[in-house]
């Protein structure tokens, strides 16, 4: 029986609703068809979004999202997405599928969608093919509430009142698709586009991210902080966050197999490569460290989730596939340890929202399904804006082979501003259930309220059977006092929310 200690009066940090936060690229039909379908759709719609979509998204309280990318961001040029649609310039995307971008929804399009979910806007800028004019521009036409030629022109196209920026990308992927730039030349680009990233609202301020490393290049990290936040010549650094991008290709890029059809092998192989998101983090928040001993600097995790092979018969530039099991597992780690890093990491958007990678949602045509990661996200919401306390859960390696051993359980536990202690455990097991005996220091528990995903690994929602995987009610559970007991099944993952005295 593993043993499990928590103590909620050792606060460990904030967890920012950010941390939950998603990710929707003009690529394949994540925008088109999965979001945004116009006004003159036959499919429920409200100013053009998905009535369904919406919903589900709002149920999961999506706190943030980021748009137009991505790599399709720095080929993206705002004003081409502005206007009436009819005027509006067609473009070819050449990083995803080659097909006719209309730019039908465009800057008024995005923030009308973040205004129904109720999420905060991450917009990502144009360093790669655009101008520091442009840049400029852009957050002018978005934030500027008084009489200049961008405020006027957004009052033209028909938003009297302004938006709120929360967070804005300084470029994307400069390392690659953004550019194939040197650490130390974006470094010096960074310093001169952010510069024109002006905060018209001096009491809402737009949190700048440059742009970080491509999973392990401690190189990039550690120039761009040198160059960006402790220079010499100025008392503090010019951005507030710094992004890193991961995925879990199960076999690798060349390898990345089916999001469906795998062995068991891949199964551990899979959350083998989740599970390094954890010392990724540690070593860039190592390098972080060395200029940012306070944590000025948030990493933003701004792309993570699995990637497979696509789904047969479909295009292969649009990178849709299924979601399994084996997804709900990949997003209950990675949710964990962000959580047990909320201190460094304030802010994670899966890849992507809906139909591309790792999405909570699929559409086709009027339909869509929630997928396994769609439902852990729903369990997990209850973290948002609360506490990490400490905890510490006995763990022991399984698997099949040396390489692709990983420990059998991961945990994280918040409490909540209503009291209220949520805990969230992963069985990484493909067969084996394990029993555990907890404790909550200092704590009377009155009661607890459990609910899981889990089931067969290769399990998935189809248009078909939508519910073959869902949220079920858990109740092998039982307390007394300041223990508590319960029993976790094969390939899972569990939110207990307990209520203490």
């Amino acid at each position: 029986m593993a043993k499990f200690f928590i103590n909620p009066n050792n606060k460990k940090g904030h967890i920012n609703p950010e941390l939950q936060g998603h990710f929707s690229e003009h690529l394949g039909r994540c925008i088109y068809e999965g979001i945004y379908v116009g006004e003159d759709s036959k499919i429920p719609n409200v100013n053009g979004m998905r009535k369904d979509v919406v919903k589900a998204l709002k149920e999961i309280k999506v706190p943030v999202l980021r748009w137009p990318g991505g790599c399709f961001a720095d080929e993206y040029h705002w004003k081409d997405g502005i206007g009436p649609k009819k005027n509006r310039k067609k473009m070819i995307n050449t990083h995803w599928g080659g097909v006719v971008e209309d730019n039908s929804f465009g800057t008024h399009e995005f923030m009308e969608l973040c205004k129904q979910i109720g999420a905060k806007t991450y917009v990502n800028g144009n360093v790669g093919s655009g101008t520091v004019q442009e840049m400029s521009e852009w957050v002018e036409y978005m934030t500027f509430e008084g009489v200049s030629p961008m405020a006027d022109l957004r009052k033209k196209n028909g938003s009297k009142d302004p938006w709120k920026v929360d967070y804005f990308g300084v470029g994307n992927e400069n390392w690659g698709c953004g550019g194939n730039m040197t650490p130390e030349y974006y470094g010096n680009l960074y310093r001169r586009y952010q510069t024109y990233v002006r905060n018209y609202k001096p009491d809402a301020p737009i949190f700048k991210v440059c742009c970080g490393p491509n999973v392990d290049d401690y190189n990039w990290t550690d120039k761009v902080m040198q160059t960006c936040f402790a220079a010499p010549e100025f008392l503090h650094g010019f951005m507030d966050g710094l992004s890193l991008h991961y995925y879990t290709f199960p076999g690798g890029w060349e390898n990345k197999g089916s999001a469906t059809e795998f062995t068991d092998k891949m199964w551990y192989q899979t959350l083998k490569k989740t599970l390094y998101m954890e010392d990724l983090i540690n070593h860039h928040t190592a390098i972080m460290d060395k200029y940012d001993k306070q944590h000025k600097v948030g990493l933003i995790v701004d792309e993570w989730g699995t990637w497979y092979d696509v789904e047969p018969g479909t295009n292969p530039g649009f990178l849709y596939q299924q979601n399994t099991i084996r997804d709900a597992l990949v997003a209950g780690i990675n949710l964990n340890i962000f959580n047990k890093h909320c201190d460094r990491v304030k802010m994670a958007n899966i890849a992507q929202m809906v139909n591309v990678l790792q999405s909570v949602l699929l559409t086709e045509g009027d339909k869509m399904v929630k997928t396994p990661t769609y439902h852990v996200f729903n369990m997990y919401k209850h973290h948002q804006d609360a506490e990490l306390v400490d905890s510490y859960l006995e763990t022991e390696e399984i698997g099949l082979e040396d390489e692709n051993m990983v420990p059998n359980l991961t945990e994280s536990v918040s409490v909540g501003k209503d009291g209220k202690l949520h805990i969230t455990v992963t069985n990484l097991s493909i067969k084996k259930a394990y029993s555990i005996d907890g404790e909550i220091a200092g704590s009377k528990i009155k009661s607890v309220k459990g609910e899981i995903v889990g089931g067969e690994i290769h399990a998935h929602n189809t248009f078909a059977k939508p519910n073959t995987v869902k949220v079920n009610k858990f109740e092998d559970v039982s307390f007394k006092d300041s223990k508590i007991k319960f029993k976790i099944p094969a390939s899972s993952v569990l939110h207990l929310e307990v209520t203490t005295a």
